[in-house]
């Protein structure tokens, strides 16, 4: 089929998409952020009290969000007041730095159980591309020659089971799938106990994305948590929560909401190559603390990478 994977990758070993690549994935964003900036930074003059309101109007139109950017401009007063920072061109190179530092402080990397397999439960609203994320992870993990088996747990949407169906077999992963309408507790523990006697390294679980009210989605998520702990007490040892980054800062308050109910361990953000709002990343450790653990950019099951924030800084500033 064309597919190739590596067989003996390095446990853990990040992967990330060429410098090109993600520089032109964040094209929109990049080009927002750098209209904001050109002319607070297009002259090399002395910083004043102006220059720093002007920068703090231009980091909010750029999504980044209230508080993040309120922290990030008292950071730059008091450089400025100490005289660390005196002149325009010096406050880009200070910001970068300040925005890899704040990102840098989470930890990207995805908890591997020490007893097989990792269970990874995905939860997302409909329409955040969430089924297609599945399947950009169940490639990662196998292109590292990892054995992969998916759980259709999203019973209340015939069009996510079929769906997920068509990636485990384009892919070359396993799935347990129920009937439509099936419980969506029992589809998971059936996966996780055949993830078990297949000797899988990682089970993924998509979840429903929808239904009739919010308090019944997130009491669905728990009981599906409740059933397979009574399996594996410990799991799942992630929670990933799948946001569009087109949404900006909807994104940020839809991960509070799912916050509250489950403990969401790590963010999957899809769609930056389509919005011009992904300075909402640069803010999410202020706004909650909430790794963020993988970037999508395209449609491909290879169009996937491990989060890395300088990388991240980089490609959106340089």
């Amino acid at each position: 089929m064309g597919w190739l994977f590596k067989k003996k990758e390095k446990k853990g070993k990040a992967k990330w998409f060429s410098i090109e690549k993600l520089k032109n994935g964040l094209e929109k964003t990049r080009n927002k952020l750098g209209s904001s900036f050109k002319d607070i930074f297009s002259l090399n003059k002395k910083i004043d009290e102006s220059t720093i309101e002007e920068l703090e109007a231009s980091l909010i139109q750029s999504d980044m969000g209230v508080k993040p950017v309120d922290k990030i401009i008292q950071d730059i007063r008091e450089a400025w007041k100490s005289k660390v920072i005196q002149d325009t061109d010096e406050i880009y190179t200070f910001l970068k730095n300040n925005l890899k530092q704040n990102l840098s402080k989470w930890n990207t990397k995805i908890k591997v159980s020490s007893v097989a397999p990792t269970v990874i439960m995905v939860a997302g609203v409909n329409g955040v591309g969430k089924t297609t994320s599945i399947a950009k992870l169940a490639y990662f993990f196998k292109s590292e020659g990892k054995k992969v088996m998916l759980a259709a747990a999203d019973t209340f949407r015939a069009a996510a089971v079929e769906q997920l169906t068509m990636w485990s077999k384009k892919i070359g992963v396993d799935i347990v799938k129920h009937e439509s309408g099936s419980d969506p507790g029992a589809v998971a523990f059936d996966a996780l106990e055949a993830s078990i006697a297949r000797e899988m390294d990682y089970l993924i679980i998509d979840t429903a994305g929808r239904l009739h009210t919010h308090q019944n989605l997130m009491n669905e998520l728990c009981k599906i948590k409740r059933v397979i702990q009574k399996r594996d007490e410990k799991a799942p040892h992630e929670v990933l929560l799948v946001l569009d980054s087109t949404t900006g800062q909807n994104a940020i308050a839809q991960a509070k909401l799912f916050s509250e109910a489950i403990n969401i361990t790590g963010i999957f953000l899809t769609k930056l190559d389509g919005t011009a709002k992904g300075g909402f990343v640069l803010g999410m450790h202020e706004e909650i603390n909430i790794p963020v653990k993988f970037i999508g950019i395209g449609e491909k099951a290879e169009d996937i990478e491990n989060f890395e924030p300088h990388r991240f800084v980089d490609a959106i500033f340089d």
